[in-house]
Formats: structure tokens, C-alpha cells, sequence
């Protein structure tokens, strides 16, 4: 995915979850930041962000937070996309090339966003008809910001919600539907994915427990910069690595 009109700023503050204080062009501007979640670790005091423009005049803000340079000691900053928008937009453009291949995942005839089946809505749900053989699934997509020491790590705090996911899809592949969920890791240069049991050792739990009930369990890391966003390569998942 592409991004137009883009401004490198730097961070000065957070107020609320929904927007940040940033100096651009010598001015104080005050943008909203397209992820809610915590993103302690990135925004800190002082480190570059990236802005999108936004030209609505109906808009409270001018400009978009989608990216940042992570401060790392004695370390070069590591470039992360936090567009939480972005993994499902790249995962479908991933999906209809065919990539999803490379993962045990079919190149889809159908693909269609946000479908619900029975009291659940998943992100994805595909078909594939294939030598009369047709098939379907649902994919669950997770964006993952957090890293330590090059260890891509979901979530980066507490989420019944991905939790709820997790069982729905097991529900899923009990109806006989094939099942995955994806975490789309929004750097690059990560070494593994695993559950992030610190954080939520109940979804670190669920996500084995999926894992074993035959939900497919993926990562793939993006080649991110300031104006796109793809989709590059699987990451190994480690599930075997436990921290309490």
C-alpha cells in the first residue's frame, strides 16, 4: 500500500489515545495517530514520526501518524509502520497475487472482508474451487508492532478481543472450515514471532490452544518506509518459547 504527501515530524506528546503533539516545520501540530494502542515503547519524547496529509477540510487534524523510528541504544532507529488500518489493506493485496501461497494459503477465486458467520466477524473469508473440489476459510489479521532484540511479539497489551477471535476460529475449524491467523509484523529484520506471554499469557494460551485444535498459526514481515507498506517474507513462529 502507498501513502501520499508525507512529513517527517518530531514527537513531543501523547494526550490520548486518539491524537499527538508533534513538531513539524518549527510549529506545534496537533495530528491524530491511526493506532490506539499503547505504542509506549515507539512515541517517546523526542523520535522521528511520520505524518500523512490529509486534505478534508471537515477533518479536527491535518495530518495522520502512521509511522516511527524506533529509538534503540547503540542501535540504528528501526523504521515501524503503525497504521493499524494497514496489515488488513496489505494482507488482501498479499493474498489476491497469490503470495499467501508461501503459507498454506490458497490463491483465493473469492476474497471478500468483514464476513460473518454465525455470531462472529472475521476479518477475511475466502473460497477456492479446485479440481471440483471447492474449499473456504476465514483468517483472523493481527498488525504487530512490538520487538525486542529482533523477536517480533503480539500483543503489545492486554486483548480479550484477539482472545475471543482465537476461539471463534477453532469454532471455525470444528465446522470443518480451514482456519489461520495472521500476524502481519509492520517492520522488517525480525527473527521469529512469538505470543507475547508477559503481556497476556491468556492469549499466548489461546494461541497454542489454537494452534493444536489446527488453526494455522502465520507471521509475515513488511517491508515498511515512510510512503508504502508490503508484505515480504514469512517469519518462524515460536510457540514454544514461554515468558512468565
Amino acid at each position: 500500500m502507498i501513502y501520499h504527501d508525507i512529513h517527517p515530524a518530531r514527537f513531543l506528546a501523547r494526550p490520548n489515545r486518539f491524537i499527538a503533539q508533534v513538531e513539524l516545520d518549527g510549529r506545534v501540530e496537533t495530528v491524530h495517530v491511526k493506532n490506539t494502542g499503547r505504542c509506549r515503547e515507539l512515541l517517546l519524547p523526542g523520535c522521528t514520526v511520520y505524518l500523512e496529509g490529509r486534505a478534508n477540510p471537515a477533518r479536527k487534524t491535518r495530518y495522520d501518524l502512521v509511522a516511527v523510528e524506533k529509538v534503540r541504544p547503540g542501535l540504528p532507529p528501526l523504521f515501524i509502520n503503525m497504521d493499524a488500518q494497514a496489515p488488513n489493506k496489505v494482507f488482501a493485496q498479499w493474498m489476491e497475487a497469490g503470495q499467501g501461497e508461501a503459507l498454506g494459503l490458497p490463491r483465493p477465486t473469492l476474497l471478500r472482508p468483514e464476513k460473518t458467520w454465525g455470531n462472529s466477524r472475521f476479518d477475511f473469508y475466502w473460497e477456492l474451487s479446485e479440481a471440483g473440489r471447492s474449499r473456504q476459510g476465514f483468517v483472523e489479521v493481527k498488525g504487530c508492532t512490538l520487538e525486542e532484540n529482533g523477536l517480533a511479539l503480539f500483543p503489545d497489551a492486554p486483548t480479550q478481543r484477539g482472545v475471543k477471535h482465537l476461539r471463534e476460529l477453532m469454532a471455525c475449524r470444528a465446522a470443518g472450515y480451514e482456519a489461520a491467523v495472521c500476524v502481519v509484523i509492520q517492520m522488517t529484520g525480525m527473527t521469529a514471532f512469538s505470543p507475547n506471554d508477559r503481556t497476556h499469557p491468556e492469549f499466548g494460551a489461546a494461541l497454542r490452544e489454537a494452534a493444536a485444535a489446527g488453526v494455522k498459526v502465520l507471521a509475515v514481515e513488511c517491508a515498511a518506509a515512510p510512503c508504502s507498506l508490503t508484505m515480504t517474507r514469512p517469519v518462524p513462529v515460536d510457540l514454544s518459547r514461554r515468558e512468565p
